[in-house]
């Protein structure tokens, strides 16, 4: 495996992190997607370096991550074979397919809220009468 060296996250990039975070992703999911999307696939700790975040905020972000298929994860074992082995993160889903997923999220969410509404304004008029 080659060693990819972490780059520093642009402006751009910190404005798609602030637009997930608008649609309900937590900071931690958002700040390692935009990593993954940029760096392709990284060891925990590149992504540590890149994104800011603490070893065990990489974690607790990458399991939700996994639990949608978004990120795969894979380990290595060190060369001598002492301690824990290297977890490496790579995004399985295209970045324009994880835009439409929450798009299709935000659109349900919002159909949901405007049937509730409706209802509502039904049961005031029932009640007003």
């Amino acid at each position: 495996m080659t060693e990819v060296s972490p780059v520093n996250l642009t402006e751009k990039e910190y404005s798609i992190i602030n637009m997930l975070q608008s649609l309900g992703l937590p900071r931690t999911e958002s700040t390692a997607i935009v990593c993954l999307k940029v760096c392709n696939e990284l060891r925990s700790l590149h992504i540590e370096l890149v994104s800011g975040l603490r070893q065990p905020e990489v974690s607790v972000a990458m399991r939700p991550l996994r639990n949608r298929g978004w990120v795969d994860e894979r380990s290595e074992k060190r060369n001598k074979g002492k301690g824990r082995p290297v977890k490496y993160y790579k995004l399985t889903v295209p970045f324009p397919q994880i835009i439409q997923i929450l798009e299709e999220e935000f659109l349900r969410d919002n159909q949901e809220k405007m049937i509730a509404l409706k209802r509502l304004r039904e049961l005031e008029i029932i009640m007003q009468n």
